[in-house]
């Protein structure tokens, strides 16, 4: 039989020290309970796994200006010179054509302060022997042109003596000729009258008549050959003067035409220290403007590299750097050389700049806070040195977004997302853990249009 009384004694004991273990112990309703929660989870993450998760590409980047022209730029001098004076100082604004700083020469060349009267006297100087050089070609070719006609009419002289002594050696030829037939003729009438002679047909005196008249026509012969060799000897002396004449003609006009080619080549080299003389003079009106540097655009100085007075500064070298006022700001972005492929211009993307407050969901673009718009306008078509590629991004015109912040400055860090297709997020789990490239399936609505 069981004792009722030690159960009241077990229940007192319970009551006055109860059992927080047993206490906490799961009743058997709580198991049930914690099945459907467990079963309402897994469904619930089925269900999300079907959700549409927009694809991104990452990339970081600084705020840049879109066209170079707005980029910060360095201001050099053009000449070198020593730093006289400062007109500007670090966060002035300056306009087009403001005088930044003041140098002086520092090349001894230059040190003249009458350099340019100096310049101008020695331009008149070649100025005038160039004139003089031109008066002495045109002389010589005066010159040149007498000497041709002189030459002319003295060959024509010596051809005509040649000629005529030429006639004469053929008259003196054909009376030699003569002088011989009657030569032989009065031998034949000399042998005539020697046989009549003997004969009795004539006198003695008439013998020696024909034999003075033999004798006196051989001494014609012979006058008449001596005076043939005289003819011959005047022809030849008529063709050697008429080589010599030609050739003393030619020396002169080949001396003239040498002098001529002095004169032309001197006129020349006078021309170039002439055109010499003038670029000189041109740059040093032009370097006595390159004394004072001026902005070359409204902008900023941002930093000057250069400091003092009297500090010397070489041509070329930096001197302090310049903001371009108002900038077309744009997002330079670097992304991997695997994910260039998939973008193009007119994609969308969603930027986050250093110091603005944000929250980004990158597979549901439309929940983010604190992110601005954007689109790629720009694609280089080179890696960058760290293998990457840059992306131009721009403000992208949207009534739902907001315009990108007023006080954004060049330089500044960003991070971007450039925006893809919808895929469901299994699918991108999927790809993550595969690590494989977003896919591409088409072409967004907004690249619709967009001229590739």
């Amino acid at each position: 039989m069981l004792n009722l009384s030690n159960y009241r004694v077990a229940d007192d004991l319970f009551e006055k020290y109860p059992l927080k273990t047993l206490d906490a112990m799961l009743r058997p309703d709580a198991g049930r309970a914690l099945g459907r929660w467990m079963l309402f989870f897994l469904l619930l993450g089925v269900v999300v796994m079907f959700f549409p998760w927009r694809q991104t590409i990452i990339g970081e980047g600084s705020v840049t200006a879109f066209t170079p022209r707005d980029r910060p730029q360095t201001v050099q001098n053009a000449i070198g010179g020593r730093i006289e004076k400062w007109n500007v100082q670090e966060g002035q604004f300056v306009k087009t054509g403001d005088t930044l700083l003041v140098i002086s020469d520092i090349k001894d060349e230059y040190f003249d302060p009458n350099l340019g009267e100096r310049l101008d006297e020695q331009l008149d100087a070649k100025q005038g022997t160039r004139t003089a050089t031109q008066a002495k070609i045109r002389a010589l070719n005066n010159q040149i042109a007498a000497l041709g006609d002189g030459l002319v009419v003295k060959l024509n002289a010596a051809r005509n003596k040649v000629k005529q002594a030429n006639f004469k050696v053929k008259a003196d030829q054909a009376d030699l000729v003569a002088q011989r037939k009657n030569y032989q003729i009065a031998l034949d009438r000399l042998e005539r009258f020697e046989k009549g002679y003997r004969d009795g047909l004539f006198s003695l005196t008439d013998l020696e008549s024909r034999r003075l008249k033999v004798q006196e026509d051989q001494a014609k012969v012979v006058s008449q050959d001596n005076k043939l060799n005289v003819s011959q000897q005047e022809l030849i002396n008529a063709r050697l003067d008429l080589t010599t004449i030609e050739a003393d003609f030619q020396e002169k006009i080949a001396k003239a035409q040498s002098d001529l080619s002095s004169a032309v080549s001197y006129l020349a080299e006078a021309g170039g220290e002439v055109a010499k003389l003038r670029n000189k003079i041109s740059s040093v009106d032009v370097r006595q403007g390159l004394y004072v540097v001026r902005a070359p655009q409204d902008g900023y100085i941002v930093r000057s590299f250069k400091t003092g007075i009297g500090e010397t500064i070489k041509e070329g070298e930096s001197i302090a750097t310049l903001q371009p006022d108002n900038p077309s700001l744009a997002i330079e972005l670097y992304v991997r050389a695997m994910d260039v492929p998939l973008i193009q211009r007119g994609r969308t993307v969603r930027i986050q700049f250093d110091g603005w407050p944000a929250i980004q969901f990158s597979g549901w673009p439309a929940v983010a806070v604190g992110t601005f718009g954007g689109e790629v306008t720009v694609i280089d078509a080179v890696s960058s040195v760290n293998g990457k590629y840059r992306l131009l991004v721009q403000p992208k015109p949207n009534k739902n977004d907001p315009p990108w912040p007023e006080q954004l400055r060049v330089g500044s860090g960003v991070y971007g997302w450039v925006m893809l297709d919808d895929v469901p997020v299994w699918y991108e789990i999927w790809r993550q853990l595969n690590g494989f490239p977003p896919s591409l399936k088409e072409e967004p609505t907004e690249e619709k249009g967009v001229k590739k």
